[in-house]
């Protein structure tokens, strides 16, 4: 089993050497070792397998801690096989789209579990859908069923959905008369093992619709390989406890999921994110781990010192960060409060992981993306191909075994000698690292000089009374394009435009600095973090 594995991983002596390091390599007896392959063979390296393994693995151990109390794996795996064959005596079977529109808790792993052992697609909704994203989406993909949480009910009141299961109930007397709960299925169904399908089902996670309607990047089992990656440039441990804060439905949260099949991570889970509340978690529930979108490391650090006081993390030995790009020095702050634990990780839907930049790159450059991790290639190109030199700006391709299959609407992203475009412009540094300058349609050109809008909202964000900062290029009569910047103040500060302006004229050149400065409550941002700079910019979506 192990060697089939490792095959698919790439290098034996790498993928054993990384393997060893995070403990998953460890003795198990004959008989569970012919378990687990038949367990693999029968279900593959996906949720089924991977989870099923778990059961075989570790039966009595804890895998999901979330607001209702505790599952161990052997629980989890009998759950979903009983929503299984709930689902499927409701006409759900190989090949079905199964959209889960949940939060963070075991209903989420319930029903992706559920999915993959009927060799169903698992679609994750974004649960920051507004209505009319929410009805296109599911016109496009058009699910077997939607499997949401109860606050989702009247969202969905205009989608056309053949069937619909409820996650999470928030209160019993409001659901519809005979509505279908997980947990009713669960307990009404026989929990034992099921018969493997013919088909293994795709994993669908959406873009994150910052530009318009979100689209579906549909990707089939990657294998140990994936989780090799990650772990060559990240000391993740097996057994661990991990909060997974970052939205299961989206690539990061996601990944720490399936990470959990492979490390047998206990997964805390918590619906909502609240700053202090997460600190509780982390120390209350002893996580060594924990994964995150950077807003929520600033929302952290914007608390009160008495309140990051209170809270010990001392047992947490990553913080592993990604969805969007670290802002500012915030690298910087976060490790100076609470140790040199975090790890930054660049990537998209499409490419997944493509570098990471730990504790060490970040206190040499805080504005890196990092190194390329195992079994990837990393290249900037320029708009005939062609790699660019050492320094200069080109768009980011990446190559990997976990690059996704096409949008399920259609159309894919640009193929370069099997690379793929993450749709982002940066350089490789002198020091080998990569930096990320922005999406290369957010690129302006104000009176004849280049400008992205990332290094300059670095900038404003280095300044200690600013909390947020974005900034969009508009129309200008006379430049052509100009730079507006729009920013959060922490409580109490005072700023104004020429404050700004005069902040940026100290540190950069000229030409970037913003001729408008609109100063906001919040920045609109999605579920995964992500600041929606078309609202900003006024577009429709």
């Amino acid at each position: 089993m192990i060697s089939t594995l490792l095959t698919s991983a790439g290098t034996v002596g790498t993928s054993l050497r990384v393997l060893t390091r995070a403990g998953v390599l460890r003795p198990y007896s004959p008989v569970v070792l012919a378990r687990l392959a038949k367990v693999l063979k029968d279900w593959g390296t996906g949720p089924a397998g991977g989870f099923a393994s778990l059961a075989v693995r570790a039966p009595g151990e804890v895998g999901v801690v979330d607001e209702l109390g505790e599952l161990t794996w052997a629980q989890l795996h009998a759950r979903s096989n009983a929503l299984a064959r709930a689902l499927r005596e409701r006409g759900i079977g190989e090949g079905d789209a199964v959209a889960v529109m949940c939060r963070n808790h075991r209903f989420f792993l319930d029903v992706t579990c559920a999915a993959a052992k009927l060799g169903a697609d698992a679609l994750y909704l974004n649960t920051a859908f507004a209505g009319p994203q929410l009805v296109e989406v599911l016109g496009r993909d058009r699910p077997a069923v939607v499997v949401h949480d109860q606050e989702f009910h009247d969202l969905l009141a205009e989608a056309e959905v053949p069937l619909r299961v409820v996650a999470w109930v928030d209160d019993e007397r409001e659901l519809p008369e005979g509505a279908d709960t997980v947990e009713r299925l669960v307990a009404v169904h026989d929990d034992g093992d099921l018969e493997p399908p013919a088909r293994h089902g795709r994993t669908v996670i959406l873009t994150s619709g910052t530009t318009g309607t979100p689209k579906g990047a549909p990707r089939s089992e990657a294998g140990v390989d994936a989780a090799v990656a990650l772990l060559s440039a990240m000391p993740l441990r097996h057994g661990w406890r991990c909060h997974v804060a970052a939205p299961l439905f989206h690539t990061w949260g996601f990944a720490h999921m399936a990470l959990a099949m492979l490390l047998g991570t206990t997964l805390v889970l918590r619906r909502r994110f609240e700053p202090e509340e997460a600190l509780r978690t982390i120390a209350e529930e002893r996580c060594e781990s924990v994964a995150v979108i950077p807003v929520m490391l600033q929302r952290i650090l914007a608390l009160p010192a008495e309140v990051l006081d209170a809270h010990d993390l001392s047992r947490v030995e990553v913080v592993a960060s990604s969805g969007s790009a670290l802002p500012g020095d915030l690298a910087l702050t976060w490790m100076d409060r609470f140790g040199d634990n975090l790890y930054s990780t660049y990537g998209s839907t499409e490419v997944a992981y493509a570098a990471v930049a730990g504790p060490a790159d970040l206190r040499e450059a805080p504005s890196t993306a990092g190194r390329a991790p195992y079994a990837t290639v990393l290249k900037v190109l320029d708009e005939t191909g062609e790699e660019v030199a050492t320094g200069q700006a080109g768009r980011i391709f990446v190559g990997n075994t976990l690059l996704f299959e096409g949008y399920t609407g259609g159309g894919s992203k640009e193929v370069v000698d099997g690379l793929m475009a993450t749709g982002d412009v940066g350089r490789i540094g002198d020091d080998g690292r990569l930096y990320v300058e922005g999406r290369d349609d957010d690129m302006i050109v104000s009176g004849g000089e280049n400008v992205f809008p990332k290094e300059v909202e670095d900038c404003i964000a280095r300044h200690d009374h600013v909390a947020e900062v974005a900034a969009v290029g508009v129309d200008d009569d006379d430049f052509g394009q100009r730079l507006r910047a729009f920013v959060v103040l922490r409580d109490g500060a005072g700023l104004d435009q020429e404050a700004v302006q005069g902040w940026v004229k100290q540190h950069l050149a000229r030409y970037k600095v913003p001729r408008e400065v609109v100063f906001l409550d919040e920045l609109p941002r999605n579920a995964t973090g992500k600041v929606l700079k078309r609202e900003l910019r006024g577009e429709d979506a």
